[in-house]
């Protein structure tokens, strides 16, 4: 069952230099070891909706009271963030782009996850795309019946996704076509998460976890000694104990075709691949670990969607980056460095 969590308590300009210095002078204090080498770290943790998914998170800091408002303060931080990346909020940046095809004065979160988008698409050669959105909401509108769309519709939402069609600019994002739409659900996620991880790295905490659906992002270690280890989900079930890596400093992502299926045989699901119009059939799961999550978020997803030849050469060939996948069946597979 998810925990339920306050709202977190709003800080004043006054108090929340207080903490920012309270946590930074603890910080530096316990790495010069002028707290004592055998106090135990504090842990805080804290859960949040966020995104359509749940967010978590945990900080490990000197003083536990400390951790508490700096985690308050990260949420309020990445909640914000959603006003501009939803596609599920009316309100949003992301859904007035979509509603009129036109976004003047465009903040600079939604820039920043549109350029490394498009940035992904042209790497991938369009196996990301996140126009992909006529095509999801289609197959969203058929759970059940997605053999058999209608022809007409299909290829009318095909010919509406193509990132080539964004003008992308500081002054304006623009869609080239009517009916065009976006959604950031295969790396937005993964933006907030880091945003999420440098606002108590800048707070003066480095020993966190924050994590949302499936895409997360650790710093420094679990504790005074030990690393954090992540459990890879089985995406069949069949796998007693999960597969564990260690990880520091790094994002861990996951795409997979039993996160949002739309028949029960997992054969059609979220992931689209972009020019076919349907589910890609190699792949049961991906996990990809990179520099930041939201890189890792949006090869993830397009791994998915190249399948494993393909979508390993596009991992190999982007620095920091290695990837495991599980086939549909069931056999795993990973980069040179993924365990190491």
């Amino acid at each position: 069952m998810d925990r339920v969590t306050k709202k977190p308590a709003r800080l004043n300009r006054r108090r929340f230099m207080q903490l920012v210095a309270v946590a930074g002078a603890a910080t530096t204090c316990w790495k010069l070891g002028l707290m004592g080498t055998g106090k135990p770290l504090q842990a805080a943790h804290r859960s949040q909706s966020i995104m359509g998914t749940v967010l978590n998170l945990t900080v490990y800091g000197p003083d536990r009271d400390v951790c508490e408002e700096a985690l308050s303060n990260t949420i309020g931080k990445m909640v914000s963030l959603e006003s501009h990346l939803s596609r599920h909020m009316a309100t949003s940046e992301l859904s007035l782009l979509n509603r009129t095809g036109r976004l003047s004065n465009p903040e600079t979160d939604i820039l920043k996850v549109l350029t490394l988008a498009e940035d992904i698409s042209k790497k991938s050669f369009g196996g990301f795309d996140v126009t992909i959105l006529p095509l999801l909401l289609m197959h969203e509108s058929i759970q059940g019946e997605n053999e058999h769309p209608d022809q007409q519709q299909l290829n009318t939402a095909k010919n509406l996704v193509s990132f080539e069609n964004v003008k992308l600019g500081k002054d304006v994002i623009q869609f080239e076509k009517p009916g065009m739409g976006i959604s950031l659900d295969g790396i937005g996620k993964g933006y907030i998460v880091d945003q999420g991880i440098a606002t108590l790295r800048n707070n003066g905490f480095n020993n966190v976890y924050v994590e949302a659906g499936g895409d997360l992002m650790v710093s420094g270690q679990k504790d005074d000694h030990n690393p954090w280890r992540i459990g890879l989900r089985d995406p069949r079930g069949k796998q007693h104990k999960p597969t564990v890596i260690e990880v520091s400093n790094r994002a861990v992502a996951t795409s997979g075709d039993y996160l949002q299926a739309f028949t029960p045989d997992l054969k059609h699901h979220h992931i689209i691949h972009p020019k076919r119009g349907f589910s890609p059939q190699e792949l049961a799961s991906c996990t990809v670990t990179a520099p930041d999550a939201a890189l890792a978020d949006g090869l993830a997803t397009a791994v998915m969607v190249l399948g494993k030849d393909d979508g390993f050469d596009l991992i190999e060939s982007m620095d920091g980056c290695e990837g495991y996948i599980v086939d549909k069946n069931h056999n795993n597979f990973n980069t040179a460095g993924f365990f190491s």
